[in-house]
């Protein structure tokens, strides 16, 4: 079997006999409509495939959709003049970058429909490029494929002036799809976030936004039918490579990748790359990661000063999860709209959402990535760290992991502007995360909340941290609240750990030990 890694030209995947998962009957089912179309999803999700695939659809090339579901229900294939705007590959540094990103396009079609109005304003030309199409192929109407349009703004995090001047310049461009309405047949535009309140598009009265529209849930993406139906051969061979049963591949498989869920009470869906990935090499890695993690995050939660154990579980309002324009006092929209946040509840009579990592690598790999901008962890050493205080908790040495930590604070040199109590707290989180065993932070008692909980399946760690405190104060708490009597009946061992952080020195000041 062929994988399509990395492929986004549908005519490409077709032509050379890549595997396709069939979504062409969605196709089919939003082509119905002289409408325009709005998809918001994570990177590396296929929205590109999936603009190609219109612009392969409304181009008339039945040949390419042989033996998909289209096939059958397309009975006229006619073809329109498609102008397609793909904005994923430009270095936006200025508001010049931008206009010679429109530039190239107008150029391009100008080309094909005449060049009349060069010279005049971009959205000028674009507007008679749109009639021009419209007349020279017989009163068929344009096509308007816009990918990744979110590109710029996203470039200019952290600089709200640019920003600005990118809305004006995009919005009076993209303004041209309303005002030669009568020209157009269909639009399609996609990006990684919706701006909201930017009103790029707010002059398209009839934009239907289909991001957490249930019908189209696994437009892009993999459904866990989809895996059955097309994959049944590579979970054999994948689980055969790696010494596993059948069913133990597919629930790794659905650990790892599954669990993005873009509407409530919604199937969920696999990451593409990565489930394609895994299948190519017949290993479980991280790959969606191994792509990068947009800058513009960190900026994000930098900025916000974010206290990262409140990203599981965390609930929202609809409009507080898609108001990407709050993100400097909020990161969490970006968070959910990039994909590293996922839908995993719903609360119908407070209309609220609950948000969650999706799965296993995004959570593994994030963390990864926040540790040496929360830690005095550097990345390059960070594996070697990890792993030897993974022995030590493992082999029930607290007093080598406890020396391990104090000496990692003890040469931090790191500086972060903020809430101490907030910084040690994350920078203990992340480093337990990474552990890979059952790490709690503030887990809740009947008698008050264990700072830190590590179990093994012969060993508890409880760890209680106080700021600019005492050590015994953080030991004494854990007796007196009784934190470890849910795990004196199940035979592990028991290691009660109490911490003082001195937010002077950002070091562990002092820390006691007591075997239960």
């Amino acid at each position: 079997m062929k994988y399509p890694i990395g492929i986004q030209s549908f005519e490409k995947l077709r032509d050379l006999g890549f595997v396709y998962v069939d979504k062409t009957a969605m196709v089919y089912q939003m082509a119905q409509n002289s409408a325009y179309y709005f998809l918001s999803r994570p990177r590396r999700f296929g929205k590109s495939l999936l603009v190609s695939t219109l612009d392969a659809y409304f181009s008339g090339r039945k040949d390419l959709f042989s033996g998909l579901a289209v096939e059958k229900l397309e009975t006229e294939w006619k073809k329109y003049p498609v102008l397609r705007i793909d904005m994923s590959a430009g270095n936006y540094i200025d508001e010049q970058a931008l206009s010679d990103k429109f530039n190239e396009y107008l150029e391009q079609w100008e080309g094909i429909y005449g060049n009349e109005k060069k010279g005049r304003p971009l959205p000028e030309r674009f507007a008679y490029i749109v009639q021009r199409a419209y007349e020279m192929t017989g009163n068929r109407r344009a096509v308007i494929l816009v990918d990744e349009y979110d590109k710029p703004l996203l470039q200019a995090i952290g600089k709200p002036e640019l920003q600005d001047a990118y809305r004006n310049i995009m919005k009076a461009f993209y303004g041209v799809m309303k005002s030669q309405d009568q020209y157009i047949q269909f639009g399609f535009i996609t990006g990684v976030t919706k701006f909201s309140h930017v009103s790029i598009f707010s002059d398209l009265n009839n934009l239907n936004d289909i991001t957490m529209d249930g019908r189209y849930v696994d437009v892009c993406g993999i459904s866990e039918d989809d895996l059955y139906e097309v994959f049944d051969e590579s979970i054999h061979e994948l689980g055969k490579a790696n010494g596993m049963s059948y069913e133990e591949t597919c629930l790794r498989l659905k650990e790892q990748y599954n669990g993005y869920h873009f509407c409530e009470n919604s199937i969920g869906v696999y990451n593409p790359f990565s489930l394609l990935n895994t299948f190519a090499k017949n290993r479980f890695q991280d790959y969606w990661f191994q792509t990068g993690t947009p800058s513009y995050l960190m900026h994000l939660l930098k900025n916000n000063d974010y206290e990262l154990m409140d990203l599981q579980g965390i609930k929202v309002s609809a409009s507080d999860m898609l108001n990407v324009d709050a993100m400097y006092t909020n990161p969490i929209p970006v968070l959910y709209q990039s994909g590293y946040l996922t839908i995993k509840g719903y609360d119908p009579d407070f209309e609220l959402y609950i948000l969650d990592y999706p799965n296993k690598e995004v959570e593994k790999g994030f963390t990864r990535f926040l540790i040496p901008h929360y830690t005095p962890l550097k990345e390059n050493k960070s594996g070697v760290f990890i792993a030897e205080l993974t022995k030590d908790v493992r082999q029930g040495r607290p007093e080598q992991f406890m020396t391990r930590l104090q000496t990692l604070f003890a040469g931090n040199d790191y500086r972060v502007a903020g809430d101490m109590e907030k910084y040690f707290q994350n920078s203990m989180m992340l480093i337990f995360k990474m552990l890979g065993f059952m790490a709690d932070v503030e887990r809740a008692t009947s008698q008050g909340r264990i700072d830190i909980t590590i179990q093994t399946p012969d060993y508890v760690y409880i760890i209680e941290i106080k700021l600019d405190g005492t050590a015994e104060e953080a030991l004494q708490q854990i007796k007196t609240n009784q934190y470890a009597r849910p795990f004196q009946l199940d035979g592990r061992n028991i290691y009660i750990i109490g911490v003082n952080f001195s937010s002077s020195t950002r070091c562990i000041e002092k820390w006691l030990m007591e075997s239960l």
